[in-house]
């Protein structure tokens, strides 16, 4: 037994309006692990991120390292987990480490200099294609969704249609 991860989510806000309300009432976690090394370090942002937890559910904020260690501990067993990730290196690094993962949501990845804007929300550079395309070549569904009501967009077919993929 290893703990129940019911949605795993890249986001680089995080906890905002839509994660803390529509997704944790959908998927009824009862724990959102931020998992980043950078969010892990600064305790204003960890602050911030356990205030806007909804009511019932516990906010950790950990390093991928603690995430790697934790995935497959039975110690948390009783964790009804949504994952939050800033990037998909991140999420590469826990899987090449053993934790099992089918879906992944990816909901906002911010422009920054080097990034194509693929979507309104998600900007990827050629680092974070191959974080992808590895995660594609684990069996595990890569869908982007803003938010739950949004259809979800297959990652691969969008990255192929921007001829982003090698």
């Amino acid at each position: 037994m290893s703990m129940d991860i019911r949605l795993v989510r890249i986001d680089d806000r995080l906890i905002h309006g839509q994660v803390s309300t529509v997704w944790t009432k959908i998927t009824r976690v009862n724990r959102i692990l931020v998992v980043s090394d950078s969010v892990a370090k600064n305790d204003m942002h960890k602050t911030l991120l356990k205030q806007a937890a909804p009511p019932g559910v516990i906010v950790s904020v950990i390093t991928v390292r603690k995430m790697v260690a934790i995935a497959n501990d039975s110690k948390f067993d009783s964790f009804k987990a949504m994952l939050l990730f800033t990037n998909p290196h991140d999420v590469v690094t826990v899987v090449k480490n053993g934790a099992r993962i089918k879906s992944i949501n990816i909901g906002g990845m911010s422009y920054s200099e080097g990034k194509k804007m693929i979507t309104n929300a998600v900007a990827v550079n050629k680092e974070d294609v191959r974080a992808f395309q590895y995660l594609h070549q684990q069996g595990i569904e890569l869908e982007i969704r803003k938010v739950s009501s949004d259809s979800k967009v297959n990652m691969m077919n969008l990255l192929k249609k921007e001829g982003m993929l090698e």
